[in-house]
């Protein structure tokens, strides 16, 4: 029975113990050691002049993986071109006599420059932007060969407007860098929106070169509809829709009275169904 108190209580002692273990506050040590954080001025300097020490080092070491790069590339550059992969050739297709020369500057290749490794999205992003080109595509041919073919804007016609005179492409875009007095062939559109709008007109009167070897200028009157102005100072009134129609009623009047031959002050085509003609003076 002693044996079975004895051991009752050293049971006893030790699962008192063991729950004394689990229950006890931290050690006053440890939260000692935390309070004791040192977070004076001197400590907080120290510690960034650490950080700023260690953001060099990454820095340097970026710096200097940039420097192996680009030795290895300068090697690469060094190995090819001494296989006589270099340029020596640069040739430009699709480009009028007005725009290459704009376009070979752009291109910003010189003469040996290695081909290997030349950026061709670079060169073609630099052709692109000159005024001429809508499209470019740039072709490498090893060993020694590089292609630029450009697409360029089409000249639709001459637009004037505030005393200024523009070629512009079909969609209505002023082309920067062409000479206008270059294109005494193109049609002369004349007014506000009338870039915009030529586009439309100028396939009707295509079809009509009778009357269009006739034309000085085609003008935009307020913005809505076109009167042409014929080399002979007699003017045609087109309505502001329609256009196409009006000028079927031309053709007809023109195939049974030769009108353009015979001459006229003004042509009034702007009401439906009905042409208004204008003898010149003199005319009998």
């Amino acid at each position: 029975m002693p044996a079975v108190v004895r051991g009752g209580r050293r049971q006893g002692a030790t699962k008192g113990r063991g729950q004394g273990s689990r229950n006890a506050p931290a050690t006053p040590g440890k939260v000692a050691a935390i309070g004791r954080l040192d977070l004076s001025p001197r400590a907080v300097l120290i510690s960034i002049v650490a950080g700023v020490v260690v953001l060099g080092g990454v820095l340097a070491t970026g710096a200097r993986a940039e420097r192996i790069s680009n030795s290895v590339s300068n090697k690469f550059d060094s190995v090819t071109s001494g296989m006589g992969l270099k340029v020596k050739q640069v040739h430009v297709t699709g480009a009028s006599p007005e725009a290459k020369a704009a376009i070979q500057q752009a291109v910003g290749v010189s003469a040996d420059q290695p081909i290997v490794s030349l950026d061709l999205n670079a060169v073609r992003d630099r052709v692109q932007a000159v005024g001429w080109v809508k499209e470019a595509r740039v072709v490498r041919l090893l060993p020694d060969t590089l292609i630029v073919d450009v697409k360029e804007h089409d000249r639709l016609a001459v637009w004037q407007t505030g005393g200024h005179a523009y070629v512009i492409d079909s969609g209505g875009k002023v082309i920067p860098g062409a000479d206008a007095g270059r294109y005494p062939k193109l049609p002369l559109v004349v007014g506000k929106g009338a870039d915009q709008t030529a586009s439309e007109i100028l396939p009707l009167l295509a079809q009509r070169p009778r009357l269009m070897a006739r034309i000085e200028a085609l003008v935009r009157v307020d913005e809505r509809r076109w009167d042409l102005r014929l080399k002979d100072g007699s003017l045609i009134q087109l309505p502001a829709v329609d256009q196409d129609s009006a000028l079927i009623r031309l053709d007809a009047l023109d195939q049974r009275e030769r009108l353009l031959d015979l001459g006229f002050a003004r042509v009034d085509l702007r009401t439906p169904e009905e042409v208004a003609v204008r003898p010149s003076e003199g005319a009998v």
